[in-house]
């Protein structure tokens, strides 16, 4: 493995798990949270957020964590392998009100209180996101994918490297 994506639900964590492949691998992280976000909660035009990715994804090696269903295709293309957090929606909303007033490594800002519109994305991913994500995944076989069904599932994997 020298380039993973990590993808799942919000809330699943996908960043949590890429920083456990980090700390095994060695492998450079990147959160495309941090690519697409500016501290004021405020985006980067989409040509910089591309350009910005694009430039990873031509290096050697790399864990990249996050959806962003318009750049998917992009990374599975150069990837090696996928890591797909595929959790109850009340685990990822669980894991959305956990991190609540904690600063967080991949986002610019500390989340303080509930996005109703937030909130109701996750409680939609499993019938609109999830649908694409395992359909994309279907086109590209070649690729090593790991589906972890439980936060336990991906923490024995993380301690089995």
């Amino acid at each position: 493995m020298r380039k993973a994506m990590i993808i799942g639900c919000p809330g699943s964590g996908k960043s949590t798990f890429a920083r456990g492949l980090q700390a095994a691998t060695g492998l450079p992280l990147y959160h495309l949270d941090m690519l697409y976000w500016n501290a004021d909660r405020t985006t980067v035009p989409k040509e910089v957020f591309c350009r910005r990715l694009r430039e990873i994804l031509e290096t050697d090696a790399w864990i990249i964590d996050g959806n962003y269903g318009s750049t998917m295709e992009m990374r599975l293309e150069k990837c090696d392998t996928v890591f797909f957090l595929d959790y109850p929606t009340e685990v990822c909303l669980d894991g959305i009100h956990a991190r609540f007033g904690k600063p967080r490594a991949d986002m610019p800002w500390i989340e303080t209180e509930e996005d109703t519109e937030f909130l109701n994305f996750i409680k939609a991913f499993e019938a609109e996101s999830r649908p694409t994500i395992l359909t994309l995944l279907e086109k590209h076989p070649e690729k090593q994918t790991v589906i972890f069904r439980s936060r336990e599932e991906s923490a024995t994997y993380l301690q089995s490297l």
